[in-house]
């Protein structure tokens, strides 16, 4: 049976190999600027309450947190919720904590002004279920911010290095062969869109993290210039064609009122 997954074991690694690097850096810049809009401060009254769905280490919580409004984190594991009590902790901000599945847990929450559910859909047994499930906790008018690891560049990177990946991406068999931190589970951009629009969410922002980047051979990327390679990221993250070959894809859609 299927399960969803944990990441009590790799949580060292997993910090290391994503947030540790300029790749995870970046990722958190874009998804800032697609979110900055919840980051002006506000009067007290106008506080958002926020549900941070699968939270791993709550950079992006902690960073909304920090603007007043009042957080909900939860995670399957409890190293990393653990790790995001310690960052809020620490940062001298409160918040609540809950441990688990956010499906199991979302029966017993309330609709929220903003949703968060980043890197969570391609590590999922069921991500549409899921997926759906999370996003009904959006309050009509509200917004759900979606981060997803993405099929598209996931076939496309495995066909350029060749081998014996061919094969199995013609038999649909590839996903679930890679290394550890290889989700099995990617999801393909305009799939999600379809469903977010048959939930009756319209998309507003659309942005694609590392359109180059991960398509660039290592030793090309050693003797390149990094600065430039971000400035040709950002020009291309947000067009059509381009956002849709990112490594992960970003959408900040409305619920409609219904």
């Amino acid at each position: 049976m299927n399960q969803d997954r944990n990441f009590d074991r790799l949580i060292d690694k997993f910090e290391k190999k994503v947030y540790g690097t300029l790749k995870g850096e970046w990722r958190l810049k874009l998804i800032k600027e697609d979110l900055a809009r919840f980051h002006v401060k506000q009067p007290e009254s106008d506080h958002l309450q926020i549900w941070d769905a699968g939270c791993g280490f709550a950079q992006i919580g902690l960073w909304l947190a920090q603007a007043g409004h009042q957080l909900t984190l939860c995670d399957l594991s409890r190293k990393m919720l653990d790790r995001a009590k310690q960052n809020f902790a620490q940062a001298g901000l409160e918040a609540q904590f809950l441990h688990g599945a956010s499906q199991d847990l979302a029966n017993d929450l309330p609709e929220y002004d903003l949703v968060l559910f980043h890197a969570v859909l391609e590590w999922l047994a069921d991500p549409k279920t899921t997926l759906q499930t999370v996003a009904y906790k959006t309050r009509p008018g509200g917004y759900l911010s979606l981060l997803f690891y993405n099929r598209n560049a996931f076939v496309y990177s495995n066909v350029l290095k060749g081998e014996w990946r061919w094969p199995l991406i013609l038999q649909n068999t590839y996903i679930g062969k890679g290394k550890k931190l290889t989700p099995p589970n990617p999801q393909y951009p305009h799939d999600v869109l379809t469903w977010l629009n048959d939930w009756g969410f319209e998309v507003e922002v659309h942005t694609g993290i590392r359109v180059f980047n991960d398509y660039i051979r290592p030793d090309i990327l050693e003797k390149s210039d990094s600065q430039a390679l971000l400035d040709l990221e950002y020009q291309y993250c947000r067009l059509p064609t381009y956002r849709d070959m990112g490594r992960y894809v970003h959408l900040l859609a409305k619920r409609c009122p219904s």
